[in-house]
């Protein structure tokens, strides 16, 4: 039957049975799910069976969690309840399965746990019963897998031993008298069913030896139906920490279990593979490593045991802090919690129309966890982490290429401007966190491999794992880790504490900083030349973190809000000097401040007028010089006041962006992101002198299933109008916002600003 059922256990200590029926019958809705409430911890396995013959029983469900019990579910049409609990002490159950044995439709249960023995249950009388335990494993279990095989029952078992246990259950027939003879025959472990009174035998059928490190994960292919009968592969899939998957199959003639073949994760600093599984047909294997990152291979077509590796989604696997479009508007570069910054960009396949938006670069794998970034210009950012250092990155030659032959655009498009000497890309020395650049004859340095070079500490890991490669796809994770790094050409230092913030102006000639802060003279703002990398101001107003800087469109102000709920504008002195002068004209205080909680997110609008705030509040607010007759330069305390009635988002606001391109009827579009994952999108525009809750219009609430889960951290509108990678005729009706979440996620809406 097509697979219409899903069961799932999480750390919230539930599970939930997914039901898919395409014929919407439930309120109108695909997807019914029924959560399953019981277990005092994280549920860590679940597996389910179905039981053809008791019509009203026909589901049973089993899971382990860290509370020390294994429960077993069933399901009665569309209700669910517990009708046993397994204790096991102060023992961990790592992994359970469930089948039935073969002729009979009795439930059989495999556990395995920390004290290195699958325990075997029996359903009799309506009770899970515990028959057998199968010791040899000398270390935890991590995976159990029954598979029905003809008549035979078989089960996988991998540990913490490097080893995975092959055993077989099948019938024992009563008539034949156990012969006495000295032959060597492998111990037969015998219980017995009462409800159908048969005997059966279970043996050990192969060890498998091939990982060198702890077995996380052990699976059978799938089983298919072939003229009427479910035929089952001999043929499991194995991963482990030592960053390989393995099949396995037994030999045609000796039946003996061999490698048939392996695939591996090179390079980078990873940790192995946590899980493995067959694609139906078992042409390809998907894993997933510690890291969050899936691996995908596919069989070759001519030669059987090649697999290659194939285009597979990736994206962060930790809260994603901060998100920028590029100048130009082709590419988004992300950063997040899991220490990485990730440039994506859209695939435009030779024949297909469709383009797919892709992981392409990971300019920096870092040690820290990452806050935030600038683009300096169109192929050079600054980012920050949870450090006292900004780190200031430029593209490579080879990423330059790759890029143009992923998305479409030519070379000369991309670099016109780019000086000969930009290095072909950058690795991170053995015991280093600051990407080294690669120039072009580095890479053929590499010593010759005899015996004596080898044997030096220093030869074994070798300085230089950079490989240029020639894309025309997305990479694969391990290129992603070591071959799409960019240099780092240089640091900045000045912070006492780590950084929080940082933002770049539109001329590409200054960038703006602060620190986490708890006193004044840590919340001051930083500002930089990006020619000489010098320290150029320091700027000292706010008393607690500065949470966000914008520089006006026109560079001449730059915008700056805070944890101590106020903002404050600085001006750009007309000075002779050659550095800019940068002078605090406007602020609030404990009097005049509107904001009651942390103000996080501020931006400007696009004729450098006016300017937002969101807080935590839940207040949204515009403001400016609001007499729109008079604008003076002179005194700008006074007369920079709200232009907007306080908007009340609904809950906490986390983010806010104003679109560069106004609505036909020019309005300004604001995008604002909220705590609870939400992002609602509005137009406002300044009808008289008195601010009125009419300005306002909300146009469009992203609804729950396209929005982030949990907060959003930040939002950012293209710059032009138009679709990235889309030569679409009329592009000027669309617009991009790019959003990034605590929920890992990076997302992008196309928004059509005439249907606004």
């Amino acid at each position: 039957a097509s697979e219409t059922e899903l069961i799932s256990g999480g750390s919230d200590k539930e599970l939930i049975l997914w039901e898919w029926n395409e014929k919407e019958t439930w309120n109108h809705q695909l997807v019914k799910s029924i959560p399953l409430k019981g277990h005092a911890e994280a549920v860590c396995a679940v597996d389910a069976v179905y039981l053809s013959e008791e019509p009203d029983i026909n589901l049973l469900i089993a899971s382990a969690a860290s509370d020390s019990a294994v429960r077993i579910w069933s399901r009665h049409g569309s209700e669910a309840k517990c009708i046993e609990i397994l204790k096991f002490g102060d023992g961990f159950v790592m992994d359970v399965s469930l089948s039935v044995l073969p002729g009979s439709n009795v439930p059989i249960l495999a556990c395995g746990g920390d004290d290195c023995k699958i325990y075997l249950f029996i359903q009799q009388n309506g009770q899970f019963q515990k028959t057998l335990v199968l010791p040899g494993h000398e270390d935890w279990i991590r995976g159990v897998e029954w598979a029905v095989c003809g008549e035979d029952l078989f089960l996988a078992s991998c540990a913490q031993d490097c080893l995975i246990r092959i055993w077989k259950v099948c019938t024992k027939s009563k008539q034949l008298p156990e012969i006495e003879d000295d032959s060597i025959r492998l111990k037969e472990n015998i219980f017995t069913v009462k409800d159908t009174d048969t005997t059966y035998a279970i043996t050990l059928e192969s060890v498998l030896a091939g990982h060198e490190n702890w077995v996380y994960a052990v699976h059978w292919q799938p089983s298919f139906s072939k003229d009427g009968s479910m035929q089952q592969p001999m043929r499991i899939l194995s991963a482990s920490m030592d960053k390989t998957v393995i099949i396995w199959e037994p030999d045609k003639e000796s039946g003996v279990w061999l490698e048939q073949a392996s695939a591996c994760e090179v390079g980078g600093n990873t940790l192995g593979f946590f899980d493995c599984h067959f694609s139906p047909d078992g042409s390809m294997i998907v894993a997933h490593a510690f890291h969050g990152a899936l691996h995908l291979w596919k069989q070759a077509a001519v030669s059987k045991k090649e697999w290659t590796p194939e285009v597979v989604i990736s994206g962060h696997f930790n809260s994603v802090e901060d998100v920028k479009w590029d100048p130009e508007g082709e590419f988004i570069i992300s950063v997040g919690s899991d220490q990485t910054t990730r440039l994506f960009a859209p695939w435009k396949r030779k024949q297909e129309t469709e383009v797919t938006w892709h992981e392409i670069a990971r300019p920096q794998v870092h040690g820290y966890d990452m806050r935030c970034l600038a683009m300096v210009g169109r192929f050079q950012f600054v980012s920050g982490a949870d450090e006292k250092v900004l780190r200031v990155f430029r593209a490579p030659k080879n990423f330059i290429e790759n890029l143009s032959n992923i998305t479409g655009i030519p070379v000369e498009k991309l670099c016109s401007h780019q000086s000969s000497d930009i290095p072909e890309g950058a690795t991170v020395p053995a015991l280093g966190l600051s990407n080294k650049a690669i120039f072009e004859g580095d890479t053929t340095l590499q010593p010759a491999e005899d015996e004596e070079t080898f044997n030096t500490i220093s030869n074994q890991y070798p300085e230089i794992y950079f490989q240029p490669l020639t894309l025309t796809e997305p990479p694969p994770e391990d290129h992603l880790l070591q071959n799409t790094l960019w240099p780092e050409i240089q640091k900045l230092y000045g912070h006492g504490y780590e950084i929080f913030c940082v933002a770049c102006n539109n001329s590409n000639t200054l960038i703006a900083s602060a620190c986490k802060a708890s006193k004044k003279e840590h919340a001051a703002i930083i500002l930089w030349s990006t020619t000489s990398w010098k320290k150029l101001q320091s700027l000292t107003f706010h008393n607690l973190t500065v949470t966000q800087l914008v520089f006006s469109p026109n560079d001449r102000f730059l915008l700056a809000v805070s944890r101590d709920r106020n903002w404050s504008l600085w001006r750009k002195q007309d000075s002779s000097e050659l550095a800019p002068v940068f002078s605090c004209c406007a602020y609030t205080d404990k009097t005049t401040a509107v904001h009651s909680r942390i103000i996080w997110s501020c931006d400007w609008t696009p004729d450098s007028k006016y300017f937002i705030t969101g807080s935590r509040d839940k207040k949204v607010i515009i403001w400016g010089q609001c007499n729109l007759s008079v604008t003076t330069e002179g005194n700008m305390l006074d007369s920079i006041k709200p232009c907007s009635a306080v908007l009340d988002a609904g809950d906490s606001v986390t983010a806010v962006s104003i679109s560069r391109v106004l609505t036909p009827d020019g309005r300004y579009i604001v995008a604002v992101g909220l705590e609870n994952g939400k992002i609602i999108l509005y137009t406002w525009k300044q009808s008289g002198e008195v601010p009125a809750l009419a300005d306002w219009t909300m146009v469009v609430e992203i609804d729950n299933s396209q929005s982030h889960a949990l907060a959003v951290k930040r939002l950012c509108w293209r710059r032009h109008a138009g679709r990235a990678g889309q030569n679409d005729q009329n592009s000027s009706e669309w617009l991009q916002l790019a959003s990034c979440g605590a929920d890992h996620c990076v997302k992008i809406f196309s928004v059509n600003r005439f249907a606004l």
